[in-house]
């Protein structure tokens, strides 16, 4: 029984992981572009992207590159820009199931990555570490496989058809916030105001000064509080899915 629910979590976790994937094939064919003209090889650039899986860190990283940053810039930067991933693998430790190893916990933390994070929090119940692998791997590899591509292609393509593709994976983080928002109205509060206060962040006079990381991390944490006080979830009944 067991052994038939974790291959029908790989087998869901992977048809789950496929619209992730084309998407991130798109977005990382334009990051491919930019990484060939900071000098990287596709082998290079597959790697890295493979290991990183952040468009924002990835795209900071290239520039950096081709500016012959040092070493402490890079990761530094990277730090800032990935921050709000520690949240997330927080938020994701809670749909775990009690005994679990610090193993499984620990690489399902790796796999987080904003689409990745969403459907794993979706899912009905606890969420078992097979469907977040087999997920993460798919997207994973055509991430990795989308920048190596751009690099060969180098500037065949012009960037903006390529960048046009990527709207495609915010349609497609939209279709996985959105059912949760239907069903829930303090749900759809939530995403309503980290739209109207992101908007509203990114043109006010102080904090449109931070990164794009931490205004997402301040207002990650701010949005969050607050629904947890005004609409605290009951653990017997989320654990019930």
């Amino acid at each position: 029984m067991i052994q038939a629910m974790r291959r029908g979590d790989i087998i869901q976790g992977f048809r789950d992981g496929i619209p992730i994937a084309m998407g991130y094939f798109a977005v990382a064919f334009s990051l491919g572009i930019i990484a060939k003209q900071a000098g990287l090889t596709a082998a290079i650039g597959f790697v890295s992207s493979f290991f990183t899986r952040a468009s924002a860190g990835e795209y900071g990283v290239y520039t950096l590159v081709a500016a012959q940053a040092a070493y402490v810039e890079i990761v530094a930067m990277c730090l800032v820009t990935n921050l709000r991933y520690m949240l997330m693998s927080a938020a994701l430790s809670q749909k775990i199931a009690p005994g679990t190893s610090w193993v499984h916990r620990v690489l399902m933390a790796c796999c987080v990555t904003d689409e990745v994070f969403g459907i794993s929090i979706a899912h009905k119940g606890y969420c078992p570490p097979a469907y977040t692998y087999s997920a993460a791997l798919i997207s994973t590899l055509l991430w990795a496989s989308g920048c190596a591509a751009g690099i060969l292609a180098g500037g065949m393509l012009p960037t903006n058809i390529v960048a046009a593709l990527s709207v495609a994976l915010y349609g497609m983080f939209l279709a996985i916030i959105m059912p949760p928002a239907r069903n829930d109205r303090y749900v759809l509060y939530a995403v309503i105001a980290s739209f109207v206060l992101s908007g509203a962040c990114s043109i006010a006079p102080l904090v449109s000064g931070w990164s794009s990381g931490t205004r997402t991390i301040v207002l990650t944490i701010v949005i969050s509080a607050v629904a947890a006080w005004w609409k605290p979830i009951d653990v017997k009944e989320e654990a019930n899915g």
